[in-house]
């Protein structure tokens, strides 16, 4: 059956090879002709944030080259369960994590291998070549057949990834505020108080927050208060808690006076000052685009929900930025780099009728080209290198990388930058790999030569006098962080009957969390974080725990085994 795909894709490739002959247009070599039907993928990604075709620049690109259009499936009210329960996940598949999810669609036979027929080494030559280690890993975690690899490539393992974390902060107004100390939470709360008191509303007249948080992305616990107690001890997710990656410590997330608990109620203090967008609960993420672009928040542990979104070229003519401030009693999270690649995984559903066009579309967002143009536009327009092979910035991708929201019209694409951001929501190689096509430059722009430039607004060079920094990984690595290595460590599988105790004891927690967070006094926080515990308990929790722990020490002795 694999064999004739095969065919079938020869005989297509062929007649689009006629089409092109005969004068069809600009179509590329894997693609068709201008004329020929486009091809549609279903890719269904458990990371996605977005339902629907893939727009803007970035689907003008997959069209030019390979005559394809992706549908974008996210994981949904069930959708994983239903699309398992029907035998066909898509034709490109992401998963969350390599753990459950992915093993139980390894067992049933809905992911494609990738050595058969030598798919990957004949339609992914970039990944064959270059992600050895990756696909090994793969096979290993997966009964010893390849069905993909994981995100987060590296090319090295000597140092970690670009800090995640950054601690984004409204840097105008502290400025205003005559910089006051900020040692821990009570001290952050006592500072973006003061912001909301000299900047209540945004640029479009609302009420301005710390911050908003959203429920998207919620897994085991609410993220974002989890995400802040990594930001802020530098204790990694890990199951049901989280793990401290210098002593292999687990922190189980219901302990009175532990880490998670202690973030829920620092967002609480945030809401009890009106400080937490009260829209929190029930928004998007396009919200937090668009509250956080407008101005309407002072706050975030992210770059990519503060500056990311805040720093416009027009906020920053005004002399306003979101630039890095961290507690100086944390101590933020690094990711070492691993070549094995992390646990979200690229896949290929086993129902696809078109194999070997998905691993061409997957290999080519390996390339440099690739990695590169889905990370920061089309090269050429948005990008590209200089005659030393240095990478810099078009004037329209430096406006883009500022600005999301940047038209792209004038380069002949639709909509905005943002428009045409791959909506996978996934990554080939980590961001801080080298480049190869490059003078030796990560993928990273913080890194180019060409950015490394003078500041080039005032309030810029405000944060660099007073932090005695040029960049923010200058910064952050003055500081005290932590480190979480690279292992080869895969979680264990839970098994059918496990997982819906585990899902109905994280459901708990996580709705229980959200009640916490909008608690109106300390008294409600603290019946509430007790209701949870209890119920969590009525629930498995203690069960769930002694898992999370042997699989802590698990992970433990396979960072030991790397050193």
């Amino acid at each position: 059956m694999k064999k004739m795909k095969k065919v079938m894709a020869l005989s297509l490739c062929a007649a689009m090879t006629a089409g092109l002959l005969t004068g069809c247009g600009n179509a590329a070599s894997n693609g068709g002709g201008k004329g020929d039907e486009p091809i549609t993928l279903t890719v269904f990604s458990q990371l996605a944030n977005y339902s629907g075709e893939q727009s803007g620049w970035s689907a003008d690109i997959l069209l030019d080259k390979f005559n394809v259009k992706l549908n974008i499936v996210p994981d949904l009210n069930g959708t994983y369960q239903t699309r398992m329960e029907a035998g066909d996940l898509g034709d490109i598949v992401v998963f969350g994590s390599d753990g459950d999810p992915y093993l139980n669609a390894v067992n049933a036979g809905l992911l494609f291998d990738w050595n058969e027929d030598d798919l990957v080494k004949e339609y992914g030559p970039y990944i064959y070549e270059h992600m050895q280690n990756a696909l090994a890993h793969n096979a290993e975690i997966s009964g010893g057949t390849t069905y993909g690899f994981g995100h987060n490539v590296a090319t090295s393992t000597e140092d970690h990834e670009s800090f995640f974390y950054t601690w984004d902060i409204r840097w105008d107004l502290y400025k205003q505020l005559g910089y006051p100390e900020v040692k821990n939470y009570d001290d952050l709360v006592d500072v973006l108080k003061q912001m909301k008191e000299i900047c209540p509303t945004d640029d479009n007249g609302n009420p301005t927050y710390a911050l908003v948080a959203w429920p998207d992305w919620d897994g085991t616990m609410a993220m974002y208060p989890k995400a802040t107690a990594t930001a802020y001890y530098g204790y990694d997710e890990f199951e049901m808690g989280l793990y401290d990656p210098e002593t292999g410590t687990f922190y189980d997330c219901l302990d009175p006076n532990g880490p998670y608990i202690e973030a829920l109620r620092f967002f609480n203090k945030l809401y009890q000052n009106d400080l937490l967008d009260p829209d929190s609960m029930t928004c998007t993420y396009d919200y937090v685009q668009e509250k956080v672009g407008a101005g309407g928040t002072f706050f975030s542990i992210f770059n990519y929900a503060g500056r990311s979104l805040y720093n416009t070229e027009e906020h920053m003519d005004q002399g306003k930025m979101m630039l890095s401030l961290t507690p100086s009693e944390a101590a933020p999270i690094a990711y070492g780099m691993s070549t094995m690649g992390g646990n979200r995984i690229w896949a290929i559903g086993a129902k696809t009728q078109y194999p070997e066009l998905c691993m061409e579309v997957i290999n080519y967002l390996c390339t440099p080209e690739g990695r590169i143009t889905m990370e920061y536009g089309p090269q050429g327009v948005c990008w590209d290198y200089d005659e030393n092979k240095n990478t810099y910035f078009t004037d329209l991708g430096r406006s883009c990388h500022a600005d999301i929201e940047t038209s792209m019209e004038s380069a002949g694409y639709k909509g905005t930058f943002h428009d045409g951001q791959l909506q996978i929501n996934n990554t080939t190689w980590t961001l801080d790999a080298i480049n190869p096509d490059s003078n030796g430059e990560r993928y990273n722009c913080d890194y180019w030569k060409s950015n490394l430039t003078d500041a080039k607004y005032d309030i810029e060079q405000d944060w660099r006098d007073y932090t005695g920094c040029n960049t923010t990984e200058e910064y952050m690595e003055k500081g005290n962080y932590q480190v979480s290595p690279a292992s080869s460590y895969t979680a264990a599988r839970k098994g059918d009957e496990f997982q819906t105790k585990w899902d109905q004891t994280k459901e708990c927690i996580v709705t229980y969390s959200w009640n916490a967070m909008y608690a109106k006094t300390d008294a409600e926080f603290d019946q509430i974080v007790d209701d949870m515990i209890k119920k969590a308990n009525e629930y498995y929790y203690q069960e769930c725990v002694e898992w999370s722990k042997n699989e802590a020490a698990a992970r433990r002795a396979c960072e030991e085994a790397l050193k």
